[in-house]
């Protein structure tokens, strides 16, 4: 079955002798029924012309950034919102360096940068050039972006060299977006359940036990995990975020109410318990507002551990259960003892007393701590491209 048709993608072409090589990439996307938008950056130009690719592709030709035309209708957003996938072939080590640092000074980067969606990267380059130790770490740096590598090959160069640095054949470009669509077809298969957000414990009408969690974390993976294909539901507690229409949002309040939530959409394929859950309930609540006081105590007992439980019962466990640990010191350890304790097969932890990260921030650092004693860290960067690193590490586990 051809998994292309229909398919929008956006080709960006950048300067380089193998330029002429996505003309052929056109042609064969076409040939698989895929709608494409293509940019065009100002070297690209001096190796291919917006007339031959206008005559494959059937569509318009994006070159300038600052075209009063364009940008009438801001192309750069429009264009990274129109596509399901971008395709950057060939990519230069220019274009790498501007995409790993944040540069965005025509069409092209503007675009890659401003973009919510996949982007796939055919570099071609000289062979030292790819071998460049700042070439490296901005792939390193890309790789860490979610940014997805086809090539280079082994190979004669143009420039009478020989090495890694070639582009990749355009069938085995073509080949590798058919693999990755094939993947989110996998993945719609699969569900997957995100707990998220506060919970409140009520004393009264009027009054609650609660927590600073803001449940913008868990709202970002459920987000990406849609984005992937799963089958998404969204179990939250209390907040004023908003979740994408194909999210099955499950609004609760109580720790009580989130358990049965929980348990009622089970089973699934992945657990992510990101919620603050309250540790603790009131043992009796009153039903009315209860007055002022000079002494008023509270009797507490212990909730339903949600993560301990899901991870152990066998019958109910997902393949995957992950669970959260925002701590203010000893994280290692404390993430340890959670993952240990709790029987759960990764944490992700976040260090809450560092403010640029801690609750309502809308960026993170985190720490997944494995089975395994293997820790990945996701350095500082927005929540939302933590989320996509962490579901492409959920994607590659059940692969």
């Amino acid at each position: 079955m051809n998994n292309l048709n229909n398919k929008k993608i956006l080709l960006i072409i950048c300067g380089g002798i193998a330029a002429y090589k996505s003309l052929e990439v056109i042609r064969l996307l076409k040939k698989s029924g895929v709608i494409i938008k293509t940019i065009l950056t100002k070297s690209g130009a001096e190796f291919v012309t917006p007339l031959s690719i206008t005559s494959l592709s059937q569509s318009k030709v994006y070159q300038d950034l600052f075209n009063l035309e364009n940008e009438v209708e801001m192309d750069h957003i429009n264009l990274s919102r129109w596509a399901d996938l971008i395709l950057i072939a060939p990519a230069t080590a220019n274009t790498i360096s501007k995409l790993a640092n944040g540069n965005s000074d025509d069409l092209a980067s503007t675009v890659a940068l401003a973009s919510n969606k996949k982007i796939l990267i055919a570099p071609a380059m000289n062979v030292r050039m790819w071998d460049h130790q700042s070439t490296r770490e901005n792939i390193n740096k890309l790789k860490a972006y979610n940014y997805r590598l086809i090539g280079p090959e082994i190979g004669d160069m143009a420039c009478g060299e020989y090495g890694e640095g070639k582009m990749s054949e355009p069938k085995k470009i073509v080949n590798e977006l058919k693999i990755y669509f094939d993947s989110l077809k996998k993945n719609n298969k699969l569900k997957a359940i995100v707990t998220a957000g506060p919970t409140n414990e009520y004393i009264d009408p009027v009054r609650f036990i609660s927590n600073k969690s803001s449940g913008k974390q868990g709202y970002e993976i459920a987000k990406s995990l849609s984005k992937k294909g799963f089958d998404t539901t969204l179990i939250s507690g209390p907040t004023n975020l908003k979740i994408n229409d194909n999210v099955n949002l499950i609004k609760v309040e109580t720790a009580e109410e989130m358990f049965q939530a929980t348990l009622n959409n089970l089973p699934a394929d992945v657990a992510i318990f990101s919620a603050a859950v309250g540790d603790y309930k009131l043992k009796k609540t009153s039903k009315i507002k209860i007055k002022k006081q000079d002494k008023f105590n509270l009797e507490l007992e212990k909730n339903v551990d949600i993560l301990n439980y899901v991870s152990n019962h066998n019958s109910l466990r997902p393949q995957l259960v992950v669970g959260f640990a925002a701590e203010t010191n000893n994280l290692e350890n404390y993430a340890n003892k959670k993952l240990n304790e709790k029987n759960c097969d990764w944490i992700i932890a976040n260090d809450i007393s560092n403010k640029k990260i801690g609750f309502g921030s809308d960026f993170n650092e985190v720490s997944i701590f494995y089975k395994s004693k293997k820790i990945d860290k996701l350095l500082y960067k927005p929540k939302s491209d933590i989320s996509d690193e962490i579901v492409e590490k959920i994607i590659n586990h059940l692969n």
